[in-house]
């Protein structure tokens, strides 16, 4: 892992200059991290990266695909973003500080932001927190209060992310749980590559329900940053 911090101060109050600089760094193949033990912000970049296939090699159980066809959850975007946000901090250890918080916040706000939310009745069960630039999403990460409703949200994404133009569904970093859905990893290089021309082209999102985000498409300023 590759890592570069950032002054405290910028979290503080997020400036349009400063939104644009946040999502000029993501362009370019670096993500936001707090330090889960002082909540020290800071840029990080993998010399491999996780992506999730938005083609035939994504793959789920047939006990999910029967959830879904029994309609145990609603699908929804945004509908409770700071919910989401509190629900992916909740756990022993966090890299979602309150800083980090009020970034994805502010970026919500300006339309580089959303969540895609699994709902039961009134109750946001589950979710997956993400960044969108262009057609390139970036699963910031996820979290669920009923059984398979993260895993729900992922597949009804998946989907949508297809039908909508997306290009590139970044998750990051690996893990036991994302490879059984066909999660694989390419070098920091190739992701580069990929995502220099899936910033530039925008894509939309669109639940089952109606819901409906347009992403922005965005071209990265010449800097030293990547």
């Amino acid at each position: 892992m590759i890592a570069t911090t950032i002054a405290t101060d910028f979290c503080r109050t997020v400036t349009p200059s400063e939104i644009a600089t946040v999502i000029d760094y993501y362009s370019r193949g670096w993500f936001l991290m707090a330090d889960e033990e002082c909540g020290n912000l800071g840029w990080y970049r993998s010399r491999d990266r996780c992506l999730m296939p938005l083609d035939q090699r994504f793959r789920y159980p047939r006990s999910l695909q029967r959830v879904l066809n029994q309609q145990r959850f609603e699908f929804a975007i945004s509908r409770d973003f700071q919910g989401t946000i509190a629900g992916c901090a909740d756990r022993p250890s966090t890299w979602i500080s309150d800083d980090l918080a009020e970034i994805y916040q502010q970026l919500q706000q300006h339309g580089w932001a959303l969540s895609w939310e699994a709902w039961q009745g009134d109750r946001l069960v589950g979710g997956i927190l993400g960044i969108a630039i262009g057609s390139l999403f970036i699963g910031e990460s996820m979290f669920y209060r009923e059984p398979e409703a993260s895993k729900a949200a992922l597949v009804t994404l998946v989907q949508s992310l297809r039908q909508g133009g997306w290009q590139v569904f970044d998750v990051q970093l690996t893990n036991p749980h994302l490879e059984r859905f066909g999660s694989f990893c390419i070098s920091d290089r190739g992701y580069c590559q990929q995502i220099q021309t899936a910033v530039a082209q925008p894509a939309q999102l669109l639940t089952p329900t109606g819901d409906r985000f347009s992403s922005h498409s965005h071209s990265p300023a010449a800097s030293n940053h990547g």
